[in-house]
């Protein structure tokens, strides 16, 4: 009787998908694609890295985009990751 209840109070959040998903190098930046999984699509997610002085850096990228697969999740994170890298490289961690 009370079986939706137990479902809603125990309903999955959105996790981060990060593994099978390579760690992309990009002009001294790296950019880890982790997809979340949200309501049957996957959402744009995940950071770019660099280390500076020795002390890494993190720049967290998360995106409205919806898509029907973490592989196409993944591939678009990585080309807008690219295009934030170019357009904002020198102040990405200002």
């Amino acid at each position: 009787m009370f079986n939706w209840l137990k479902n809603w109070l125990t309903a999955p959040t959105p996790d981060a998908i990060s593994a099978g998903f390579a760690v992309v190098s990009y002009q001294g930046y790296d950019i880890h694609p982790e997809p979340l999984a949200e309501g049957g699509q996957y959402r744009i997610n995940g950071h770019i890295t660099q280390v500076i002085d020795g002390t890494e850096h993190s720049y967290a990228l998360v995106r409205a985009d919806m898509l029907p697969s973490a592989e196409q999740a993944a591939e678009l994170m990585v080309a807008k990751a690219k295009r934030v890298i170019d357009e904002q490289s020198g102040r990405l961690f200002n």
